[in-house]
């Protein structure tokens, strides 16, 4: 008896002398290790890694950018069983323990006294956010005594909902996810909120093996780890029986979603991330930087539709290329063979891969992946003849079997019967009953052809749209930025407005007549022509413009000299050393991009100012403060106060009284560029936050060209829509527009850039490599429909806008023969408006012979003009 005594005393002993051990022992680590432990103060304004993202004017996403995906939730958003399910998953209890659970603890310890295995933790959830934001992952026992003190002195400083707001946001979830908001996109497509239990079990059954319990490599140990999460959550009474019953039957449903855009713009967005690498360095990728760009969701998609829609009717004009392989359908027969075939083959724009299956006269059977099988119909493919070359193409179609055979791999996409249906030679399309113009499966190619759309608001240079191509996946290389093409006959226009401050006019005559230039610069005799190969006599620049006369273009370029020239081309932004030094310079044998381009025709647009095309409206940090807004120079008088509307308008307001509007203005440096609210740098480097104030007083854009003068040209370019190269621009029901056709040299470019002064709009078409788009496809017909489906959407709503004449010009009557004075008792006579300086002084003669009118060496302006111009 006094045995056991004495042993009890001596056991009680020991475990009190070893609790006493285990308290020093506890309390000189506190004191060794809590010396360097952070401070927890760093948690409440942590900077988490989050992506940077990129919106329109709008508010639409475009992008994001960065290695790590993280959407950062508020607490309060979060759904209660989404808290509950990673409670039961990972510290059912979280809101019982100080931060430390010293049952769990003393469990471990157990386990590993009694098997020498940790196999068993102890961690909760502060402790794994004291890890995941302050210690390095290494398995030590020094790492986890700083583990522990320092979740003891998180719950000391944090609440629970703050602790668990850290945690949710900053774990890891697999395939790049971190937080259970970008888990929710990832995984499921969107967002926590609509998320349903089964869904919230699976991303809570992540943190313990992101790889080996995910949804995506391993599906079966996902499943088992997702009805764990279910049962414990059953156990805890956060779920009943009927709830917890049909979670586990619910099948998996997880699938790899990207960043969801909700606009498609990746040529902008790429322009927009090689941008703010440059400002912030790789810090761009990390610090939730949110971008506001100046495009318009609705512009954009009327863009991106019209640019896909023109290059596939261009590809369709010239025939079927064939199919993109061939597979030998004996030896590869099965589904499974077919479906690893077409995933090699991704989606492009509208169109998707297609293995053919069966073929006979009236009907082929496709088979798109995944069970899903498709037939088109005669329609649909009687468009593909055969492309011979440019501009010849095979026998006519009657059925899938002169087309397609089995084994071929072709692309497919949708499309109403008319618009599948070849067009006729005018480009009309077939005649349909609405009823029966339904959406039918069509054969597709992918466009060997490339295009571009810029839109500029030429009041300040805001690119409102941009497209650099059929498909950024396809092809990354920016043609509406990097593009440099000849602009053909887009480009006359600035050798008119030269021509106008050298005193022509309008109503000016130039002979339209064959001529044999021996040019040095041009390395051998030229002999230019107009497209249609004709010669027209004696014309007005109004109507040589209107027209395109190449021939009056290259005599009124010599008359006005080639250094004058590219002089005053320098004022609308053009490099001078892309653009040729000789006479070739009046038919756009220089080389510009369709941004180039665009600003170009916003001095025309604008009535003078050189605005210099911008695309970061401002940035945004990641608690919303504004770190830049962007100040642009606006085609305003001495500078604007500017406000904005829901639209692309901008209401400009005189900041204070300007100068003469018509007052010629000096030739201006191109590389002028436009202003920016930068905001100072902090000590850190990192920039401030900087105030928006509204409205704004923007500085002024410099004038360029007089108001006049852009006046006169825009006149002239209105008749170029309304009896010249541009009628199919009539069909928009305007008559605020103007604009130019341009078509290179074997028609290897198409151009066309319209306006009014709302908007500017380029369309350039292509082939990457040069080479002719074919004999009928000029400006007129392969850019032009692309301006016009894209200016229908861009218009719509927009009340039509005229300029107010500047105050010095007078309209007269003249002869059109002339470019005289009409007598009173004319028939023929036309109206005409010149600047008063030049108003015609000689009457022409009441009766003109054939061709008279060429011969005279004035311009009807009473200016004497150089011989040779004739």
């Amino acid at each position: 008896m006094k045995f056991l005594t004495k042993l009890s005393v001596w056991l009680l002993g020991a475990l009190l002398a070893g609790a006493l051990a285990g308290a020093v022992a506890l309390l000189v680590a506190w004191i060794w290790l809590g010396r360097d432990l952070p401070p927890v103060d760093r948690l409440k304004d942590i900077q988490l890694q989050v992506p940077l993202r990129i919106y329109t004017h709008d508010g639409r996403l475009i992008g994001e950018y960065g290695e790590k995906r993280r959407i950062p939730v508020h607490i309060k958003d979060v759904p209660p069983l989404m808290k509950q399910a990673f409670i039961a998953a990972e510290d059912d209890r979280f809101y019982e323990h100080p931060g430390v659970d010293w049952q769990g603890v003393l469990r471990a310890a157990l386990n590993l006294a009694l098997t020498g295995k940790k196999s068993q933790g102890a961690s909760t959830i502060t402790m794994q956010v004291a890890k995941n934001f302050f210690l390095s992952p290494e398995k030590t026992y020094t790492r986890k005594l700083r583990e522990m003190f320092l979740a003891l002195k998180i719950e000391r400083e944090l609440t629970k909902d703050q602790i668990l707001e850290l945690y949710l946001n900053k774990i890891y979830l697999g395939h790049r996810a971190y937080g259970v908001g970008a888990a929710a996109q990832v995984y499921y497509g969107t967002d926590i909120g609509h998320l349903t239990l089964p869904q919230i079990a699976m991303i809570a059954g992540l943190p313990k093996a992101p790889s080996g319990y995910n949804p995506i490599v391993n599906p079966e140990r996902a499943w088992i780890r997702r009805n764990y999460v279910l049962d414990r959550m059953h156990e805890l009474g956060y779920i009943d029986d009927t709830t917890w019953k049909a979670a586990r039957e619910a099948p998996l449903t997880a699938g790899l979603h990207g960043p969801r855009p909700e606009v498609e713009a990746p040529y902008i967005g790429e322009m927009v991330r090689r941008e703010m690498v440059e400002r912030f360095g790789e810090r761009a990728y990390t610090d939730g930087l949110r971008v506001v760009t100046t495009l318009r969701a609705p512009l954009q998609v009327a863009a991106n539709e019209a640019v896909r829609q023109g290059l596939i009717a261009y590809d369709r004009r010239h025939g079927w290329r064939g199919a993109e392989a061939h597979i030998d359908l004996t030896a590869q027969s099965d589904e499974a063979a077919w479906d690893a075939l077409l995933k090699q083959r991704r989606r492009v724009a509208d169109m998707r891969a297609a293995l053919v299956i069966e073929v006979d006269k009236d009907r082929a059977v496709l088979y798109l992946g995944d069970g899903e099988r498709i037939e088109l119909d005669p329609d649909g493919v009687r468009w593909a003849r055969r492309h011979l070359d440019e501009n010849r193409l095979g026998a006519e179609v009657k059925g899938p079997a002169d087309v397609l055979k089995p084994g071929d791999l072709v692309r497919v996409m949708r499309m109403k019967r008319s618009e599948a249906l070849p067009r006729d030679r005018k480009g009309r399309k077939a005649e349909i009953p609405p009823e029966k113009d339904v959406e039918i499966w069509t054969l597709a190619q992918v466009p060997e052809v490339s295009g571009a759309l810029v839109s500029l608001r030429p009041a300040d240079g805001a690119v409102l749209a941009l497209v650099g191509g059929y498909d950024y996946y396809l092809s990354k290389f920016n043609r509406a930025t990097q593009a440099q093409r000849q602009p053909g006959s887009s480009f006359k226009p600035f050798i008119y407005s030269a021509a106008l401050e050298k005193g022509y006019t309008p109503a000016s005559i130039i002979n339209d007549a064959p001529v044999v230039f021996e040019d040095a610069a041009l390395e051998d005799t030229w002999r230019p022509e107009n497209y249609s190969g004709r010669f027209y006599g004696p014309t007005r620049l109004r109507v040589a413009l209107m027209k395109s006369r190449n021939l009056v273009s290259i005599r009124l370029l010599r008359a006005i000299g080639i250094g004058y020239a590219l002089k005053y081309a320098a004022r609308f932004g053009f490099d001078t050393r892309r653009l040729p030094h000789d006479l070739s310079l009046a038919l756009g044998s220089g080389t510009v991009t369709p941004l180039e381009l665009a600003r170009g025709y916003s001095v025309f647009a604008n009535t003078g100012y050189r605005v210099d095309p911008w695309f970061i409206e401002r940035i945004e940090d990641s608690n919303g403060r504004v770190l830049f807004r962007a100040e642009p120079k606006v085609a305003c008088e001495g500078g604007c106060v500017v406000s904005e509307h829901d639209s692309y308008l901008l209401d400009l307001a005189p900041a204070q009284e300007g100068g003469d509007a018509s007052a010629a203005a000096p030739a201006m440096d191109a590389g002028e560029a436009a202003g920016e609210g930068e905001a100072p740098a902090a000590a850190d480097g990192s920039p401030e936050p900087v105030a928006v104030d509204e409205p704004r007083r923007l500085p002024p854009a410099p004038r360029v060209i007089p108001a006049d003068n852009a006046w006169q040209i825009v006149s002239m370019m209105k008749d170029v829509i309304r009896h010249g190269t541009g009628r199919r621009a009539l069909a928009l029901g305007r008559k605020d527009l103007a604009g130019k056709t341009g078509t290179t040299n074997d028609q290897k470019d198409a151009w066309f850039s319209g306006y009014n002064p709302a908007i500017v709009t380029t369309v350039w078409v292509g082939f990457d490599r040069l080479k002719p788009l074919g004999s009928r496809e000029t400006g007129a017909g392969a850019a032009l429909p692309i301006w016009v489906a894209y200016m229908r959407s861009a218009l719509a709503g927009v009340p039509e806008m005229e300029p107010p004449m500047p105050a010095d010009m007078v309209t007269v009557r003249i002869d059109p023969e002339t470019g005289k004075l009409a007598p009173p008792e004319a028939e023929n006579a036309i109206f005409e408006t010149f600047r008063a300086r030049f108003v015609p002084k000689e009457t022409a003669a009441p009766v003109v012979e054939p061709g008279a009118g060429g011969s005279s060496p004035t311009s009807g302006g009473g200016e004497a003009l150089p011989e040779q111009l004739f």
